[in-house]
C-alpha cells in the first residue's frame, strides 16, 4: 500500500507546477492519514493505511517550526513564491485551522511580505462557519471540483461522509465567488470492476453548468502526475487537457493548466 509523502509538520520548499516554489504546511499526522475524501489519486495514498501514532501537531508547534524555517531561509537568501497547506489529508480538519491561518499570515508578513499563502482543501469543511472564514483570508484558497456529478464524484473521491452532496458544495463554493480558485483532476482508468472517465462530453458540460454558478477567479486543470494508490489511473494527454480547457474557456472562464 502507498504510504503517505510527508513526515514533518513544515516541508520543503519544492517546486509547485501551479504555484511556484512552495513551502509546505502539513497538519495531518506524520506517520498516517485522515482526510474526508479517499481519492483513487491520491499521492497520500488510501485512508486504509490508518491515521498513524504521532497525532496532530498543536497550533504552537506549526508556528515554531514554521517561524524557525522561514528566518532560516530569509537568512540565506532563499525565494519563496508561496507557503501552502497539503500534507497527509484534509488541512481543514484540523481544530485549531482557524488560529493557524492567523499565525501564517504574521509570520508570511514578517519574512516574507510578497509570499501568498495557499490553501488547498476538497471543499468538505464549508459547513464551518470557522473554516469558511479562514479560507477568505488566505491569498489563495484553492478548493476541489473534481466532478459535478454525484455518481462521478462517488467513484473518484469516495467522500467518507454518507451526507456529502455535490450540489450543496458547488452552492457553497458560489459563496466564495472570485475569492476561490478551483481545481479539478481530470483522469480516467479502471477501479474494483468501475470505469473511470470524468473528461466525457456530459462530464465537462457538468462541470461548466458548476464553474458558471460559482464563479471563481479561475481554474485549475490538471491530470496524474505521479504514482497513485488505484494503479489503473490513466493521465489525460497535455493536448487533449489543453482541448478540454480550450471548451470551458470558451464559455467564459479562465482556465490554467498543469
Amino acid at each position: 500500500m502507498q504510504r503517505v509523502l510527508f513526515h514533518s509538520t513544515i516541508f520543503g520548499p519544492i517546486h509547485s507546477r501551479r504555484l511556484g516554489t512552495s513551502l509546505g504546511i502539513n497538519l495531518m499526522p506524520n506517520d498516517g492519514k485522515v482526510c474526508t475524501f479517499d481519492c483513487l489519486y491520491c499521492e497520500a495514498g488510501f485512508n486504509a493505511q490508518g491515521p498513524g501514532t504521532t497525532g496532530l501537531p498543536t497550533r504552537a508547534q506549526v508556528a515554531t517550526d514554521l517561524e524557525a524555517k522561514l528566518a532560516e531561509m530569509h537568512a540565506a537568501g532563499q525565494q519563496l513564491d508561496v507557503i501552502t497547506f497539503s500534507g497527509n489529508g484534509e488541512p481543514t480538519l484540523h481544530p485549531d485551522f482557524n488560529g493557524i491561518i492567523d499565525d501564517t499570515i504574521a509570520l508570511r508578513d514578517r519574512y516574507y511580505p510578497e509570499a501568498r499563502v495557499s490553501v488547498l482543501s476538497n471543499a468538505t469543511r464549508l459547513d464551518r462557519p470557522d473554516v469558511v472564514s479562514a479560507l477568505g483570508r488566505v491569498d489563495n484558497n484553492i478548493l476541489k471540483l473534481d466532478s459535478a456529478i454525484a455518481d462521478t464524484v462517488a467513484l473518484i473521491d469516495r467522500p467518507t461522509s454518507p451526507a456529502y452532496d455535490v450540489n450543496r458544495v458547488i452552492a457553497q463554493l458560489s459563496e466564495f465567488g472570485a475569492n476561490c480558485i478551483v481545481q479539478t483532476m481530470l483522469l480516467r482508468g479502471t477501479y474494483d470492476g468501475h470505469t473511470i472517465d470524468n473528461t466525457t462530453t456530459a462530464e465537462i458540460d457538468a462541470l461548466i453548468d458548476a464553474y458558471r454558478t460559482i464563479r471563481p477567479a479561475e481554474v485549475m486543470l490538471y491530470s496524474i502526475d505521479r504514482q497513485t494508490p488505484a494503479r489503473q489511473l490513466v493521465k489525460v494527454p497535455s493536448e487533449e487537457l489543453e482541448a478540454i480547457a480550450d471548451r470551458i474557456r470558451q464559455a467564459g472562464i479562465k482556465v490554467v493548466t498543469a
